[in-house]
């Protein structure tokens, strides 16, 4: 059962990064979420390169949804450093549910547009 969940959950992946793509002026912010963790990154894909990260990697205080409405606001952060402001969401197959929601909120309230 856990072999067809993920070759299913890659096929919608692979789905989405068929029409969902990075530019240098607009690039993709990429999400993967793991049982514990979730991590993200804002990646131009025409260069093929990852411009800023982030993860809940460490970080020990919160529930995960905190966790990861905290982390979409750092995520900014860094952008806003980067000079990025505008960013295409890639769910990466995820449902838009949970902390995939508070990490996009978070981004948003830390001024990335999409």
């Amino acid at each position: 059962m856990l072999r067809e969940s993920k070759s299913t959950r890659t096929k919608i992946r692979l789905r989405i990064r068929a029409k969902v793509m990075g530019t240098g002026e607009r690039p993709r912010l990429s999400v993967f979420r793991s049982n514990s963790r979730i991590y993200a990154q804002i990646i131009d894909d025409t260069k093929g390169i990852t411009l800023t990260s982030d993860s809940t990697l460490g970080v020990k205080e919160g529930t995960k949804k905190e966790q990861a409405y905290n982390l979409g606001l750092n995520l900014a952060k860094k952008a806003k450093e980067a000079k990025i402001s505008k960013v295409v969401f890639d769910r990466g197959g995820y449902i838009y549910h949970g902390r995939v929601t508070e990490l996009a909120r978070g981004a948003r309230e830390g001024g990335l547009d999409f």
